[in-house]
């Protein structure tokens, strides 16, 4: 069979990535499933390059060498709170790939009824297809295109909202939800018109409508994700992440590889789920955030009346030295300040005096999912005291004190208090019900969503502020 190798080895890549997949559902596991993909990666580009249609190795080979040194230079320099806007930026290479070999596919197809003398592999798959054959691939192509261009405009959005001063973009994008006059009309009008540009390109319409259709898909992925407020931007980014799948899936339909088709339904799929759960855990409408922020809560929120009171280290020494249960919740704060490494001290030195210390982890704590528990994997914190919410929230009533270090939003009683707020419904972290409340903050500012939070303002709550990692290094001499 002439193939033969290259259909084994991406039977063999497909399984090395569902089993990446499937490890990175766990911290123990989830630096050998890295591998796994790393592997799989390898395996499928050696594939391609023996495969059908090889060729051009010189264009390749330095193409795969520049790849490799961009790729190289991010892992090594972007930090862990960049990570969001880098996947971010990710996406949007994988949409444009998709509308560049989309394009491809369509001046192939044309050549190919035009009776032009094509080379290649697909130019011969092509040239053995029936009419409705052609008709399907055409399909594929405008799917592919379509929702590569989405995927790439939104995630450049993305990208922008999320890096704010540190974009590598010449202008800054506000995190705030922004939409033209028209707001969710405009996006339906160029949905609707991209429908028709599509049955204009299946009936002749040729290069000059799939140009128009994509460029109306580059509209609607901008101006869907300009609509949609930073607080929500970790599902965006997931959701593209979902979008960059069935772009790519769709493309190794037109194409007919194999391993493309695969990955594609991998990524897409996974994508999506991960959107739902986040939005379930933020109370959020799965369709109301991938419309663009369609709906919500209205009405006036609830005033916060009270005082902010602080507290120095000295005072959050004595708490902790005479306290014998503990619960640390970790949020984006503890990531900028790069505080994890004296987090991870701290508990040390609170554990060996005894004391039942553990970590309370929300769903979407940080950026993405799983961006806590990667931090305190780093910082050696052992697995067995990290607790996901659902595990650890009941036991705050039982807890002395519970340290909040640099998180907001997932510790707001306004969420259950407050039917009004961005936030109503949204499962929180009760840290309020301990008997002592200790929050290391920048600052008085509100939080990401730019929501007050009366957490702040309790009876047992004690602001410590200052950048969490000095506060801890100023905190942990004081500790027995």
């Amino acid at each position: 069979m002439e193939n033969a190798f290259t259909i084994a080895a991406y039977v063999v890549a497909g399984v090395l990535f569902i089993l990446s997949l499937g490890g990175l559902s766990g911290q123990e596991s989830a630096k050998r499933a890295v591998w796994y993909g790393i592997a799989g990666m390898a395996l499928a580009v050696i594939a391609t390059m023996f495969g059908p249609g090889s060729g051009l190795w010189l264009a390749s080979l330095v193409l795969i060498a520049g790849g490799a040194a961009v790729g190289y230079q991010l892992a090594t320099k972007v930090q862990m709170t960049q990570m969001p806007e880098l996947v971010a930026i990710m996406h949007s290479l994988v949409g444009l790939a998709a509308v560049f070999v989309g394009f491809n596919a369509d001046f192939t197809i044309s050549g190919v009824q035009a009776a032009e003398p094509l080379t290649g592999s697909f130019a011969e798959l092509v040239a053995k297809k029936t009419p409705i054959e052609i008709t399907i691939l055409q399909i594929e192509l405008v799917l592919g295109v379509w929702i590569g261009a989405v995927t790439f405009t939104g995630s450049v959005v993305a990208y922008g909202k999320l890096s704010g001063n540190s974009s590598l973009l010449p202008f800054k994008i506000d995190t705030a939800a922004k939409k033209l006059p028209g707001g969710h009309l405009l996006n339906a009008a160029a949905a609707a018109l991209s429908l028709i540009f599509a049955i204009w390109y299946f009936q002749g319409g040729g290069f000059f409508a799939l140009l128009l259709l994509t460029l109306l898909a580059l509209f609607i992925g901008y101006h869907l994700i300009m609509g949609i407020g930073g607080a929500d931007m970790p599902v965006v980014v997931s959701m593209l992440n979902s979008y960059s799948g069935w772009a790519a899936a769709a493309i190794g339909f037109s194409l007919g590889n194999d391993l493309l088709i695969v990955v594609g339904a991998l990524v897409g799929s996974s994508g999506a789920i991960l959107s739902y759960i986040m939005c379930k855990a933020m109370n959020r409408s799965f369709v109301s955030v991938i419309l663009g922020g369609f709906g919500g809560p209205a009405g006036e929120q609830m005033k916060v009346e009270g005082e902010q009171i602080a507290i120095d280290a000295d005072g959050v020494a004595t708490a902790l030295n005479e306290a014998d249960s503990v619960i640390i919740i970790p949020g984006y704060g503890m990531a900028v300040a790069q505080a994890q490494t004296a987090v991870a001290e701290l508990v040390r030195k609170l554990r060996a005096q005894g004391k039942n210390v553990r970590f309370a982890i929300h769903p979407v704590a940080g950026r993405l999912p799983g961006h806590m528990n990667v931090l305190l994997a780093e910082a050696k914190v052992p697995y067995d005291i990290v607790m996901e919410m659902d595990e650890i929230n009941d036991d705050f009533p039982d807890t002395d004190v519970a340290i909040v270090i640099g998180s907001n939003d997932i510790v707001n009683p306004a969420a259950q208090d407050d039917p009004n707020s961005p936030i109503a419904g949204m499962p929180v972290l009760e840290c309020w019900k301990a008997k002592q409340v200790f929050v290391s903050k920048r600052g008085q500012g509100t939080g990401y969503s730019g929501i007050e939070n009366p957490l702040f303002f309790k009876e047992n709550t004690r602001m410590f502020y200052g950048d969490a990692k000095a506060s801890l290094d100023t905190l942990l001499p004081k500790i027995d």
